[in-house]
């Protein structure tokens, strides 16, 4: 596009400061701007370079075209070159510069060309993250890359039933092997053949083969591919990866023999050497590359960074990994070091015409041992030929020069067999082992070549490019004519270079192959023969065709890409590839097996020359002469024409598939990482392509826009009026006010088409658009801050007036109040110095009345003191003298009394004893005397005994009162002598008090002082203690915190990682159960289908399958260990006598069951009575009797056993007290509390309530003190214990067999009250007047109605009874079949769970542990075939997660562990399991509910993830905000809302659906904050990855609506209640991500806030944003290098995981926290729809 033709397109005439392309020698091209306006005519530009420098640039005379025009700056750098408004060589050159030196960004697209530039770096874009980030996205929606380009071959492939093509081109060094290297590992990850990973091993494994023996190092590559190759990846119909094929083309063999400076043969060969020293490659006789000729002749054997002997074991590995056994790894490395060997034969001269090889030559006597091959002959043969005429053979000697050609010839040729072996061995162990559906071909081929020196090798490499760029032409002309005729645009014939000319005078008849074909088969045809018929024929004829001025033997071919001159020395002998016959016979005696079969197929002739078809040697001849024509015309075949066939056979391969181009260029030829030599580039682009794919895209209208963008870009430039309804209508109506010239643009059915240039003019018209609309802005803020500031100013002039003003107020108010409070001062001056005076002198009067009177008061003080003391002395001298009067009168009067009672009692004595003496008073009073005198005797030793301590304690008064009177006597003396001395000191008083007075002044002063300088110490003391206590208190505090912190840290993150390793254990063990299912149902089918199956395929189906099982047998006993580990802190130690209590409980609840059955029966009983009593001839009836017969019979069955229950128990309760009695009552009251213990009185008393049971009671208690002493021995204890256990059973199966009598008998009277219903309807029916009609036996004054008698419900357990044949069909009802919909919807949350655990209650009541197993595994079982079979369903795994969860809470609520019955009921306690343990299938059923989370976190990850992208980033939730860009041929996903884009609200919706669908399942809260965690963590995460992806998303605008919509789904959990659930925490790297959108990015201070704003992201995900970040309009400035730089330096010492994207199948780990459920089972009733009729309630 030249400069003239856009002229009348933009400004007429060209204004200042347009910007330009000059062309420049050394930068290729250069910008300039012009510093002038230019008028037509013009001769020279004036312009100024980006340096500043100032040039005139001349036009050129004869064209007069102008330089090309610049791009705007926002449309630099695009993803796509095709969005450039003007296309053209600078422009592309220009973008893929910025992209890969300032972004780092090596894919560009190019149309459908996907152009990537080696960055000579190892990058983190290829891992599994990457891969699984591209897969299942749009080509257009992503950032260019390899993987888009393989997602699009694979998606059309399973799209448009049709085999797709990558052809991967570029010259040697730019990547292309690594490219299709990349290629290869995307299908191998993304195709989904988990089970066939060996297969993707195997195609990933032929690469390191491959590259060993076809790679070398050049000087433009150290892996440079020597061959061309293309693979076919096949795939069945579920397009998973099921083999590969190889096809090579045109290997160079003559490096095999000779290698320029600085380059490498094959690397088979260094990697062979270096590995010499291993024990297995000692019989190779090898040693160092440098010491064979055909190695050391680049004089470079190492490559910088590569280690030959691990390479070789990688190649080793591969070959093993491949089906090459070590037999035949042994033999192909014999052959690889005989080549090196006979490389370094040396063949001497013997004369002119003849040469020899000397005798015992080392490496030839090597080179026959490793081949097994004579000495003699081969030496023999090396030197000589054989030459057949039609009459006769002879040997002929050959001079050295042929013998060493011929010998070279001989080690291409091996090396060529093997090399072909090789292939052929790949390709049969990537052959499929199934029907093939389609494939994907990749095809990795050399690029255009041009050498100083160019032979045989760059033609063919050249017209093999040829072709494909003749291919390439017509698929882009094809598909631009597909684009036109589909959006219905006029079709112009667009003009492209045509190739066909420089093919044709390749291959067409009497083109240079033909000519080279017919040379070679001249018996003396040479070069330059070959040479002078080129000129002869195509000189005069090809303007294509050239010959070198200064030469005869070279010719000049003008190709696409640029002219090649070629030497024509070598092309015959190349093209003719001839190799001694003779040679080839000594080869194929060999010994050695590999050899032989290398050559058994050598059949042709090795020499064209050769004339008659005997002269071949076969190892069989057999077939007939016609054919043995053919089959010698066909090996006749040269070089040229071999290739030209192959060539062929390609192109047909790739006409007949989609193909995908990939142009890999080399960015300099320093291998330097991330520098663009433009020159380099420039060439590259020519050669591979690219440019002619832009002329073709900018002949036509390469701008292409959807009618909506359109609108949504430019809808600046319309006005109101012009928005019409039909977004069509409008933009037609907008564009042909806007562009004049109709011809610059076409309306297609659903694009809008533009001439180049045409979007660089609209983007102008909206740039001024939005320039003059900021100005308007700009000028009305200026305006508004103007007058705002005026404003401002006289606001403050008048506040500064106001001010002053009222400053001199209050200076004059200032002055008037100092005047008056001077004033007030005086007066109050005055009055204090008066009223001074007069306080001293008040104080001194006070002062000197104060002491006179205290004078006065102490005299009078002293004098009542002595007074005091004399009254004192006084009064005690007289009470003591008055008690001595007293005493002594006492005893006076004491002694007379006793004298006296002495007397009196003397004569009294002196009476009785005359008495005494009398014999009849004697007699009269010797009755009962003893006794009296007894008494007698005693009362006076106690008399006698008082008188003596009467008598001692007034010995002990009198000598006290001695003592006492001595005492008082000094005491006495002693006051006298103080009582002078006290007079005598009266008057030292008062000058002792004045002195007393003055030392406690000082005394109080000295103590003030003293507690000034303590307070003020211990106050200092007290701060410090202080400050150094806080210090401990903060320092233990803070280790304590940090402990606490590191300890629970710790604790949490190994608990959280050691659950997630469990999880992710079970995820593997239960992924390696399906694939186990799936290969015995495969195994299974197979076997079915196909019988006659080759049997190596059956041993290894059975081998895997073994493999597989011993992988599950490992991770089940891996999970056993778990389980083991996890129950030992579990575990505990039951009581001995904890299964007697458990016994007693049973045997009370089976006594309680007998009385329900005979309070029932008496129920029926009367309620049958009453029926016959109310129906009319009733009674009489046969079935009423049977049923009176039965129920009489049950009564008389339940007294029996009612009797049996009473002994029974009677016995139990004695077999307890003996048992409590030997334990020694161990767990004490409180254990028997908690068991709900009742005494057996008590129960005896409760059975007790028809008074028919006390006497019982009373028989028994002596057979239950037998039982106790029975139970004290051990043995007896045992044999009862055994008794008993027996009569329970059989106690326990006839109380069921009464139960389902009983229930029989429901029926029975069910059926006859409706037959009694019936009858009394019809006789109500009949009424009064049918009163003739009534039998006698009927009562005909009362009328015939239905009776209602009341029923007592049933007293039920909350257990469901089943039969063992009905288990298949209860799993079948109640979770095989069962709806979730309508459970949720009707039903109450989790009732399939409680039903299983009723049932469960059941088996365990019944003490059936073959049940309890039965059901339990069917349960599970029957859980994984339905998330199995609809695991893709979200309310089905929504609902087995929860019903899983409630069954796991009510085993674990009813278990009878303590620590799960605290919020139970008493009735929910009676509920709880009595007889079987159930934890290690509650392990079990922890782990199936944790399959299940996983299985709902990857079904809701399925339903999310098409709608994150589309919701977060590409929908516009705030319209207007971003304007769309202009894009390339690789269309975007639109932002607006169609009807079938997913936005925000689709998200919002979704989510709200899940929430929804949990709560209604009844899912537990905690568990479902841990689910919507997850879910916003794949939000974040997804949308995090496609950022980083997109550089079109990188944009400020951008960040907005990421940072809206995060607010939204925020607002979404605040409206759920859900803020606390840890959901927003994982938003976080989104949400900062956003922010450095928006932030500002240029100076120190900003790279400071990114780095502490950006803690969430990591260095290369901030690095990635910066360098992604794009310009939407002219007013954004883009990212600096200098900046990004800067941040790199800054973050520098993170310590992160280099990982670009962040993890999207991360699974946080599952925990169940404990819900016990407040539901009672016996209140849960089955409804009829879940077909559960035969279920017995109990």
């Amino acid at each position: 596009i030249t400069f003239l033709s856009l002229l009348t397109l933009l400004l007429s005439p060209l204004s200042q400061f347009a910007r330009v392309w000059i062309p420049d020698a050394d930068e290729v091209w250069k910008s300039a701007e012009l510093t002038k306006n230019y008028k037509h005519g013009d001769s020279t530009l004036h312009l100024t370079l980006e340096d500043g420098m100032d040039i005139e640039h001349k036009l050129d005379d004869k064209t007069k075209n102008l330089p090309h025009l610049r791009n705007p700056d926002i449309l630099v750098g695009e993803n796509d070159l095709t969005a450039l408004s003007y296309l053209h060589e600078p422009a592309v050159l220009h973008n893929l510069k910025v992209r890969f030196t300032d972004s780092k960004l090596i894919y560009t697209y190019c149309g459908i060309v996907l152009v990537a530039i080696n960055p000579y770096e190892n990058l983190p874009i290829y891992g599994s993250d990457i891969i699984n980030a591209y897969s299942g996205q749009n080509m257009g929606d992503m950032d260019p890359h390899i993987f888009a380009v393989a997602e699009e071959a694979y998606k059309q492939m399973a799209r448009d039933e049709r085999n797709q093509s990558i052809i991967v081109s570029g010259e040697s060094g730019a990547g292309k092997t690594v490219s299709a290297k990349y290629a290869m590992r995307y299908f191998a990850t993304v195709s989904g053949a988990a089970t066939e990973a060996n297969v993707e091993e195997k195609v990933l494994a032929s690469n390191p083969i491959m590259e060993a023996i076809g790679n070398a190092k050049t000087t433009r590559n150290d892996n440079s591919s020597r061959f061309g190759k293309y693979i076919e990846i096949g795939f069945d119909k579920r397009y998973r990866i099921i083999g590969a094929n190889m096809r090579t083309y045109l290997l160079e063999k003559s490096r095999v023999v000779f290698q320029a400076d600085e380059e490498r043969n094959y690397h088979i060969f260094y990697q062979l050497c270096a590995s010499s020293h291993l024990p297995e490659f000692k019989n190779l006789k090898l040693g160092s590359a440098d010491v064979f000729h055909c190695t050391n002749q680049g004089r470079n054997p190492v490559i910088d960074g590569v280690d030959d002997a691990k390479e070789m074991c990688t190649t080793q590995h591969a070959f093993s990994l491949l089906g090459i056994n070590e037999l035949n790894q042994k033999g192909l490395f014999q052959v690889l070091a005989a080549i090196l060997h006979l490389g370094n034969v040396e063949i001497k001269d013997r004369d002119s015409d003849s040469s020899i090889i000397p005798p015992n030559n080392r490496h030839l006597t090597v080179f026959c041992e490793l081949m097994g091959v004579t000495y003699q002959d081969m030496s023999h043969w090396l030197c000589h030929k054989k030459l057949k005429t039609a009459q006769e053979t002879y040997i002929k000697p050959i001079p050295r020069l042929q013998a060493s050609n011929a010998r070279d010839a001989l080690a291409k040729h091996i090396y060529a067999k093997v090399f072909n072996w090789i292939v052929d061995h790949v390709n049969k162990s990537l052959r499929a082992t199934v029907k093939q559906h389609s494939f994907i071909g990749v095809l990795d081929i050399y690029g255009f070549e041009t050498f100083e020196i160019n032979s045989f090798e760059q033609f063919c490499i050249n017209y093999a490019n040829e072709k494909l760029q003749q291919q390439f032409n017509m698929h882009v002309f094809k598909l631009e004519q597909e684009e036109y005729l589909k959006e219905q645009i006029p079709w112009t014939l667009i003009d492209f270079y045509d190739n066909q000319p420089c093919i044709n005078l390749i291959e067409a008849k009497m083109g240079v192959l033909d000519l080279l074909d017919e040379e070679c088969k001249m018996p003396k045809g040479s070069d330059d023969s070959w040479a002078q018929k080129l000129y002869n024929t195509h000189l005069k004829t090809c303007s294509l065709f050239e010959k070198p001025r200064m030469s005869n033997k070279a010719f000049i071919i003008q190709h696409f890409a640029d002219k090649v001159q070629y030497q024509c020395d070598g092309f015959l002998e190349k093209n003719k590839d001839t190799v001694n016959e003779e040679q080839i016979n000594v080869l194929k005696a060999s010994k050695l097996d590999l050899l032989v079969e290398l050559f058994q197929d050598e059949a042709k002739v090795t020499s064209p020359t050769g004339t008659a078809p005997g002269g071949r040697t076969r190892l069989s001849v057999k077939p007939k002469e016609v054919r043995s024509g053919a089959s010698s015309k066909e090996h006749k075949k040269t070089v040229g024409c071999q290739f030209r066939n192959s060539l062929a056979m390609l192109m047909e391969t790739l006409n007949a598939t989609t193909p995908h181009y990939v142009r890999c260029i080399k960015p300099n030829d320093l291998k330097f990482p991330f520098t663009f030599d433009p020159k380099r580039a420039v060439q590259q682009l020519r050669a591979c392509g690219v440019l002619e794919t832009i002329r073709i895209s900018a002949a036509g209208f390469p701008s292409r826009w959807t009618y909506q963008e359109f609108f949504s870009r430019y809808r600046v430039l319309m006005k109101q009026k012009d928005v019409l309804s039909d977004r069509r209508l409008t933009c037609r109506n907008v564009l042909e006010k806007l562009v004049q010239d109709q011809d610059k643009y076409q309306f297609g059915k659903t694009k809008i088409f533009f001439r180049a240039g045409q979007v660089a003019y609209l983007e102008k018209l909206r740039a001024d658009k939005l320039r003059k609309a900021c100005v308007r802005i700009q000028k009305t803020i200026r305006c508004w801050l103007v007058r705002k500031k005026y404003l401002r100013k006289k606001h403050a002039a008048i506040t500064i007036q106001r001010y002053t003003r009222g400053h001199q107020a209050r200076c004059l108010v200032k002055y008037m109040r100092q005047t008056l409070a001077a004033i007030t001062i005086q007066k109050f001056q005055r009055m204090c110095v008066q009223r001074k005076v007069y306080l001293q002198k008040q104080a001194a009067a006070l002062v000197m009345q104060t002491i006179l009177r205290a004078y006065m008061a102490r005299q009078k003080y002293q004098g009542l003191l002595r007074n005091h003391k004399a009254v004192f002395i006084q009064k005690h001298v007289r009470g003591w003298l008055a008690r001595q009067r007293y005493k002594r009168s006492l005893r006076a009067i004491v002694y007379l009394q006793c004298c006296i009672r002495r007397m009196k009692a003397k004569k009294e004595l002196k009476k009785l004893k005359i008495e005494a003496r009398s014999v009849e008073h004697f007699k009269k009073l010797n009755v009962g005397m003893e006794n009296k005198i007894m008494q007698l005797q005693r009362k006076l030793d106690e008399q006698a005994k008082d008188n003596r301590v009467t008598s001692e304690r007034l010995n002990c008064l009198e000598t006290s009162h001695a003592v006492e009177s001595e005492k008082l006597k000094v005491e006495v003396s002693k006051l006298k002598g103080i009582e002078e001395e006290a007079k005598n000191n009266a008057n030292r008083v008062t000058s002792l008090l004045e002195q007393l007075e003055r030392l406690r002044k000082e005394l109080t002063t000295t103590q003030k002082e003293k507690k000034t300088i303590e307070d003020w110490m211990v106050a200092e003391l007290k701060q410090q203690n202080g400050l150094l206590k806080t210090e401990k208190d903060d320092l233990n505090r803070m280790i304590k915190e940090q402990s606490q912190q590191m300890t629970g840290t710790n604790h949490s993150s190994d608990l959280n990682e050691e659950r997630s390793r469990y999880q992710n254990l079970l995820t593997e063990h239960l992924r390696l159960e399906e694939r186990y299912d799936d290969l015995k149902e495969e195994i299974t089918l197979s076997v079915d289908v196909t019988r006659g199956m080759d049997t190596s395929l059956t041993l290894k189906l059975q081998k895997r399958v073994t493999e597989l099982e011993q992988e599950k047998s490992s991770l089940r006993n891996e999970l056993e260990n778990k389980e083991e580990q996890f129950q030992r802190a579990r575990v505990r130690v039951q009581p001995q006598y904890y299964t007697i209590l458990l016994q007693y409980y049973a045997r009370q609840e089976l006594d309680s069951e007998n009385k329900k059955l005979k309070h029932d029966l008496t129920a029926m009983r009367q309620s049958l009575l009453g029926n016959a009593g109310a129906g009319a001839g009733a009674p009489g009836s046969p079935p009423y009797k049977v049923l009176m017969d039965q129920l009489n019979s049950s009564c008389e069955e339940l007294e029996v056993r009612k009797e049996e229950v009473l002994i029974l128990r009677s016995q139990l309760v004695s077999q307890k007290e003996a048992m409590q009695h030997k334990v020694g009552y161990m767990e004490g009251p409180t254990h028997t509390h908690t068991h709900g213990h009742v005494s057996p009185t008590a129960d005896f008393h409760r059975l007790n309530e028809d008074r028919e049971l006390w006497l019982v009671y009373e028989g028994l208690e002596e057979t239950n003190r037998l039982t106790v002493c029975v139970l004290r021995g051990e043995l007896q204890s045992a044999r009862i214990e055994a008794s008993l256990q027996h009569e329970i059973t059989r106690l326990t199966n006839e109380n069921l067999d009464l139960m389902e009598q009983l229930e029989k008998q429901d029926k029975t009277i069910r059926k006859l009250k409706k037959q009694l219903k019936v009858f009394s309807k019809k006789i109500g029916e009949m009424g009064a007047g049918h009163v003739e009609t009534i039998s006698p036996g009927q009562m005909v004054e009362e009328t015939v109605r239905p009776v209602n008698i009341p029923r007592r419900e049933k007293d039920f357990q909350g257990m469901l009874e089943y039969k063992k044949e009905d288990e298949l069909k209860l799993v079948k009802n109640l979770i095989l079949e069962l709806k979730p919909r309508g459970v949720a919807v009707n039903l109450i949350p989790g009732l399939p769970a409680y039903i299983l655990f009723m049932c469960l209650r059941h088996a365990d009541y019944v003490n059936d542990d073959q049940k309890v197993r039965t059901l339990l595994t069917s349960t599970i079982n029957s859980i994984k075939k339905i998330l199995k079979k609809r695991g893709d369903d979200f309310e089905t795994v929504s609902f087995w997660l929860s019903n899983t969860c409630r069954f796991l809470h009510c085993l674990k609520q009813y278990s009878g562990d303590e620590s799960f019955m605290k919020h139970n009921t008493p009735k929910q306690n009676d509920h709880c399991l009595s007889n079987f343990d159930l934890a290690e299938y509650r392990q079990v059923l922890s782990d199936l509910a944790i399959q299940i989370y996983q299985q709902l976190i990857k079904c809701m990850e399925n339903i999310l993830q098409p709608m994150i992208v589309s919701g977060m980033l590409e929908h516009e939730t705030i319209q207007g905000v971003s304007g769309v860009k202009p894009t390339g041929l690789r269309k975007r996903t639109s932002s607006i809302a169609d009807e079938g884009t997913y936005t925000l609200e689709s998200i919002l919706r979704q989510l709200s659906a899940f929430h929804s669908t949990m709560c209604q399942h009844g899912t537990d809260p905690e568990l479902i904050k841990q689910v919507v965690k997850q879910q916003f963590y794949i939000i974040g995460a997804v949308t995090l990855n496609n950022l980083l992806l997109r550089k079109d998303m990188c944009s400020w605008s951008k960040g907005m609506q990421i940072r809206y919509n995060v607010s939204q789904l925020e607002e979404w959990l605040r409206d759920k209640s859900l803020m606390l659930c840890g959901a927003k925490e994982t938003l976080e790297p989104l949400i900062q991500a956003a922010q450095l959108l928006q932030v500002k990015k240029k100076t120190d201070e900003d790279a400071e806030a990114i780095c502490s704003m950006c803690n969430s992201l990591s260095t290369s995900q901030i690095v990635k944003v910066l360098n992604l970040y794009t310009p939407v309009n002219e007013f954004e400035e883009r990212v600096s290098v200098t900046f990004i730089r800067t941040i790199q330096t800054r973050l520098r010492d993170r310590c992160e995981t280099p990982q670009l994207l962040m993890d999207t199948k991360i699974i946080y780990p599952v925990t169940f926290p404990f819900n016990p459920s407040s539901l009672a089972l016996e209140t849960i009733q089955i409804p009829g729809s879940l077909n559960l009729a035969f279920l017995t309630r109990v």
